[in-house]
């Protein structure tokens, strides 16, 4: 059995290049041995655990939904709002809510304290994630972002 003490992890900053993204990570299942976003077959855990610092007024990530991966948020701390597909809600300690794959999400700390909450993933072995705003799209693996053009199905096969 690995153990770790949660307090003790340090916090990993990502921040977005003009500041409007940003939040502070401790990656629980990495310091459990797990490889970040591997899934199973990749020697990775079955789910992954982060807590996730967001500062005032910070956005946590863009608008986005996953292809595979479920996401389970606890909120610990702090209050702020959730942003789904159809609504936005205002989150504060105690709540909880769960995005299936296909449904877009986004959390901002719209309070006066840091927004503390943990994330509870599963970790499937490849996923695509979606950012309805921008309309960019992430292939995991190998961690690349681009955009759509239409095609038919054959083409460039002929």
């Amino acid at each position: 059995m690995k153990m770790i003490q949660e307090s003790e992890l340090p916090w990993i900053e990502g921040e977005s290049p003009k500041g409007r993204f940003h939040v502070f990570c401790r990656t629980i299942s990495e310091a459990l041995g797990a490889p970040r976003h591997a899934g199973v077959a990749g020697g990775g855990h079955p789910f992954e655990v982060t807590l996730v610092k967001l500062p005032v007024g910070a956005i946590n990530y863009p608008f986005h939904s996953h292809a595979a991966q479920w996401e389970l948020y606890l909120v610990l701390s702090g209050t702020g709002e959730v942003r789904g597909p159809q609504e936005v809600k205002n989150i504060g300690p105690g709540d909880a809510f769960i995005f299936p794959p296909g449904e877009a999400h986004q959390l901002r700390n719209t309070g006066t304290e840091d927004l503390l909450y943990y994330v509870i993933a599963d970790n499937p072995p490849a996923d695509i994630v979606h950012y309805p705003d921008s309309n960019k799209w992430l292939v995991r693996p190998p961690r690349q972002l681009f955009t759509m053009n239409p095609a038919d199905y054959y083409d460039g096969e002929e």
